[in-house]
């Protein structure tokens, strides 16, 4: 089964045992990312997560649904479109549907070609790499939920795929904002949840990011600032991509405000 497939599973199953003990009127409750309620967390990963699967299956299908998002956003928001999609599915039920799929949805992306091409709102990609952006949607997403419960996650990992993520969409990072993309790209080594030492690109002393690896992750799926991190960044083009760094498709978003994002005590 591809890697990447059992490490969404993963993630998504960790994601549910959190989630798993709330009653209903919890899913209510406002997170710190543009005043999103869990119910809008989990409506966004599972609209987004059965797209993925149609892709997979019905490149014909994906490319109708694209038009019905598409004409829906010219008219309202994103959110008003995931909103009328789930139909009203909320609380525990919703947890149950998004769960369930997950663990169809991992299945069937495990049992494909991870070569195969499959279609998204950009350009084509891998099935490995569209598994691996979900994964990485997962537990960008599921951030904002422990900060919200006030639990702090303990990352496995299998969030190396995000760190690589983060490091191959330097150049996206500048590229989204218009901007020309800087040279030399940094040095990065990072330390795993294992203790195990991760390094990308050619080892350098004044360019370059250091540092733990669940925070490196943190900062290039915007829920930290980098000010909220104890990351070691040299440079002036580390220092820059690390202001911005983006690792998700669509338009350039800004990263949380130092402060603003931070797991609730009490």
């Amino acid at each position: 089964m591809l890697e990447q497939a059992i490490d969404f599973r993963e993630e998504s199953e960790a994601l549910y045992e959190l989630l798993a003990p709330l009653a209903d009127e919890d899913f209510e409750r406002t997170t710190q990312f543009k005043q999103w309620k869990i119910n809008d967390v989990l409506t966004h990963l599972h609209i987004w997560n059965w797209a993925a699967d149609l892709t997979l299956k019905d490149s014909e299908g994906f490319g109708e649904f694209l038009q019905e998002v598409a004409t829906h956003v010219a008219e309202g928001s994103i959110r008003d479109f995931e909103n009328k999609w789930i139909k009203g599915v909320k609380g525990r039920a919703l947890l149950e549907e998004w769960h369930t799929f997950c663990l169809a949805m991992s299945d069937r992306y495990g049992a494909a070609d991870p070569k195969a091409r499959v279609k998204w709102a950009g350009p084509d990609m891998s099935v490995r790499s569209k598994i691996t952006a979900r994964l990485m949607e997962t537990w960008a997403h599921g951030q904002e939920v422990y900060d919200l419960l006030g639990v702090v996650r303990v990352d496995k990992d299998r969030i190396k795929n995000i760190a690589m993520l983060g490091v191959n969409t330097f150049g996206w990072t500048f590229m989204c904002r218009g901007l020309e993309v800087p040279q030399p790209v940094p040095y990065v080594k990072l330390t795993a949840p294992s203790g195990a030492v991760w390094e990308w690109n050619e080892p350098s002393d004044d360019n370059r990011v250091e540092g733990s690896a669940t925070e490196f992750c943190q900062v290039v799926a915007q829920v930290r600032s980098i000010a909220d991190t104890t990351l070691q960044v040299k440079g002036e083009v580390a220092t820059r991509w690390m202001s911005m760094a983006q690792c998700f498709a669509g338009p350039p978003e800004e990263p949380p405000a130092p402060g603003t994002r931070f797991t609730k005590t009490g």
